[in-house]
């Protein structure tokens, strides 16, 4: 996985006044709002973070295509029904996840490029994150032609869904579908049952 300070620091979020100008930098800005928004009202409680966050990653991240790359060839042989169980199941993980990574996000600043790049027929918006102390570190959204987000990179070529395929491979090796499908419900548990912190 890419590590926690792909989200370092989203206090004090210090969007650019005419991203809303770029629909796909206007989609990002909407999700780092989102984000500021969460550890505004739940700093210390991954599980309200998650449910604050969901629907806006939903809105915006492609999670059909995201697990579909993630699984590789194999996904082409399993059902349809096993396929829309590991979908939902990815979707509940991945905010999970960044809930998670939220927790190391105080104090930060973050800015948005307010123009994005074509690659291809997909826009890239580019974004750079500072921490506390500020170091910072850029991470480039790559959205579809329908703005929404199909992989996320840190410093330009650490691919988090390439990263996820590394975490799923093992689990997909041993159990499959099935194994891969506990794989991510048992880590989502996990990280929504951290207790708040006091």
């Amino acid at each position: 996985m890419v590590r926690a300070g792909l989200l370092a620091g989203l206090l004090q979020v210090g969007f650019a006044a005419h991203a809303a100008d770029d629909p796909a930098a206007a989609a990002i800005t909407k999700v780092y709002a989102s984000f500021e928004k969460a550890l505004k009202d739940s700093p210390k409680d991954v599980k309200a973070r998650a449910a604050s966050i969901g629907g806006p990653l939903s809105e915006t991240f492609d999670f059909p295509a995201m697990i579909r790359v993630a699984v590789g060839p194999k996904w082409k042989a399993f059902t349809p029904e096993q396929q829309g169980a590991l979908t939902e199941a990815f979707g509940r993980y991945f905010t999970a996840t960044y809930a998670t990574r939220l927790a190391q996000a105080a104090g930060g600043k973050l800015n948005v490029k307010p123009q994005s790049e074509a690659r291809g027929a997909n826009r890239v918006v580019q974004t750079e994150v500072a921490n506390k102390d500020g170091d910072t570190s850029q991470v480039d959204f790559l959205l579809s032609p329908e703005n929404r987000v199909q992989d996320v990179y840190l410093n330009g070529n650490v691919s988090e869904v390439a990263s996820l395929r590394g975490s799923f491979a093992e689990p997909l090796k041993s159990g499959g579908a099935d194994g891969l499908l506990t794989f991510m419900r048992d880590r989502t548990t996990g990280m929504l049952a951290v207790k708040p912190t006091p």
